[in-house]
């Protein structure tokens, strides 16, 4: 164990003073001991409801609730009960979501804080602050999405690339990792996940030329378990009895997809998280782009970028990938969530896993194996393929790659086309939900265009490694964001919600037929799941961009969710921007109830 100065923990004491008592009325409330979360726990998380201990609401990430005490006859009088303020000069975007556990609320905030507060009255118990250096590198602003629960610890990643596990009742560190360099553009914004008492987490930075990975640490003392690079040729390493040993190279060798030396710094970070399903006993990661933007010059398929991997959680092996946007050359990050589902078809379960690709396409794939079974077009234009093929392989649009700067006459810049979507994407970060009733998707979308080309780049540590330029673009006048139901049994639409700014926010689905998201206008939003009638709004003052939950506490159903602008949008929105320019920033946390 990493030891660590007091004074480096940060911690209120004034709160710290009255945890004591504080959580002893809790747990009076509650009639239980202040319980550990165990691997059982957190593995039947979906099927729980008085507590909240992964994120994406079970590791699957299907953000489904079986309550339904809010329901859509219900939820018109639904109230806010507390808000909690993140505080301080410390806000910009807040994309976390809540953990809950014996009556506390764990939530971590931008610039990698963490909060404990008591569920019932949004007291603070007690509030850790990272001790940030002044050269971090997030790429899309300074968010975290999230911890994750275990025994008696709160584990989050930083700005600065490390994991922190933190005493739940007290705030203190008890153990400190550093997972990479952040000198060289390494962060980490996801929120990791618990499997077999491993904590498991990616690292972000693609746009700085790191070479992605994912990582397995013992939970209870930090220790290192596995390394999986998400870039071909880099070699595997796993931890036995505290030696490190190869473990395999990711792909086999090196060159076989990438030209050169360019595997060296080929981006395809895991800069989302993942999920896991234990059906199959398989982790589920996302890559980012490959780096650098200028597609000209890695010629190839870039393995692993862009890219969906199946990874075993004892070996870091690979079982299997699929790649979304081979050849990437548009930003298309393959980081979505893949979220396992069962379907019924000519009377057999399909072990199935969807995801929503910032390509614009979604797909449905056999989550045994990687096999490709469907994917159409969850957004209404495409302009960079014409569709996919049998295997799933995109039908590019020759003319619609931004062109090489070595054609043009000055070799600076090369031609510029308009490609639909955007970089940030069909769909972005944000988490979508699957509900069991409906048998839907609700994916929160974006329609929106950018302006592309390429010029010359080098890497350099530490430093951009883009090799391109661009502007985004509204694709109509009234609305940018849609929350779409997607059948993905038969690529269907079912129905949309339009919204006037960006969507940024995730999805949370209920068995009271509603579908909770929020918008940058700042509404918590709850929709009919059937229909798509909105039966609930209210104002929380600041945009969310947060992933709201529901758990049930004293026999009532809550909802929480945060509430903060920011994220990418505002930072490389271009055009886009300027629609939500007037926007305020914030940093809180509200929960609500039915009155009684």
């Amino acid at each position: 164990m990493d030891s660590i100065p007091e004074e480096q923990t940060m911690i209120t004491t004034s709160k710290r003073k009255a945890l004591s008592l504080s959580m002893i009325v809790s747990l009076a409330l509650t009639g239980m001991a202040n319980a550990n979360v165990t691997n059982k726990d957190i593995l039947k998380d979906q099927m729980t409801t008085d507590d909240v201990v992964s994120y994406g609401l079970g590791l699957k990430g299907q953000r489904f609730s079986p309550l339904k005490k809010i329901n859509t006859d219900t939820v018109k009088e639904m109230r806010p009960v507390w808000a909690f303020s993140l505080g301080g000069e410390k806000q910009r975007g807040q994309e976390s979501q809540p953990l809950i556990k014996d009556g506390v609320m764990y939530i971590t905030g931008s610039y990698s804080r963490v909060f404990a507060v008591d569920a019932r009255t949004g007291e603070e118990l007690w509030q850790y602050d990272a001790r940030l250096p002044d050269g971090i590198m997030p790429c899309c602003d300074v968010i975290n999405r999230g911890a994750a629960l275990y025994g008696d610890l709160v584990i989050f990643g930083t700005l600065d690339a490390k994991l922190v596990a933190l005493h739940k009742d007290t705030g203190k560190v008890v153990w400190k990792k550093k997972v990479e360099d952040y000198k060289a553009g390494y962060s980490i914004t996801a929120a990791p996940i618990i499997v077999k008492g491993k904590v498991i987490t990616g690292v972000a930075g693609g746009e700085f030329g790191i070479v992605g990975k994912v990582r397995a640490y013992d939970a209870k003392n930090g220790k290192i378990l596995w390394e999986r690079p998400t870039v071909e040729g880099h070699m595997g390493y796993i931890w036995k009895n505290g030696k490190k040993m190869d473990n395999g190279i990711s792909g086999g060798k090196a060159g076989q997809t990438w030209p050169g030396d360019l595997w060296k710094s080929g981006g395809a970070a895991p800069w989302n998280g993942g999920t896991y399903d234990a059906d199959v006993d398989l982790l589920f990661f996302g890559t980012g782009n490959p780096a650098p933007w200028n597609s000209h010059l890695r010629p190839g398929d870039n393995y692993f970028s862009s890219s969906r991997l199946a990874i075993d959680p004892d070996t870091g092996k690979i079982a299997w990938h699929f790649q979304t946007t081979p050849h990437d050359g548009w930003d298309f990050d393959g980081v979505n969530e893949l979220v396992s589902f069962d379907y019924k078809q000519n009377g057999k379960t399909v072990k199935a896993a969807a995801t929503a690709d910032r390509n614009g396409f979604m797909y449905v794939l056999n989550r045994e194996n990687g096999d490709f079974i469907r994917g159409f077009p969850f957004v209404d234009k495409i302009s960079w393929a014409s569709g996919l093929d049998k295997q799933g392989r995109p039908l590019y649009i020759k003319d619609n790659r931004p062109g090489n700067p070595a054609d043009s006459k000055d070799g600076k810049k090369g031609k510029s086309v308009v490609a639909t979507p955007s970089f940030l994407g069909g769909k972005n970060w944000m988490p979508m939900a699957y509900s069991k009733d409906t048998e839907l998707f609700y994916v929160p979308s974006n329609e929106w265009s950018m302006d592309i080309w390429n010029e010359p780049t080098a890497y350099k540590k530490g430093s951009a490694y883009l090799g391109a330029g661009f502007t985004i673009k509204a694709n109509n006048d009234d609305y940018i964001g849609v929350l779409r139901a997607m059948d993905p049994k038969t690529g269907k639409e079912v129905w949309r919600y339009k919204n006037y700014s960006p969507l940024w926010a995730g999805v949370l689905a209920t068995a009271g037929n509603l579908v909770f998201t929020g918008n940058p206008e700042g509404y918590l939003i709850g929709l009919n799941a059937k229909t798509g009638d909105v039966e609930y709004k209210f104002n929380t003052g600041s945009g969310v961009v947060g992933s709201p939950v529901t758990w049930e506490m004293d026999g009532e159903q809550y909802i929480s969710v945060l509430s903060g602008w920011g994220g990418a949008v505002p930072l490389w929105g271009g055009d886009v921007a300027k629609r939500v320019k007037h926007l305020n920033q914030g940093g809180s946390i509200w929960t609500f109830k039915l009155p009684k």
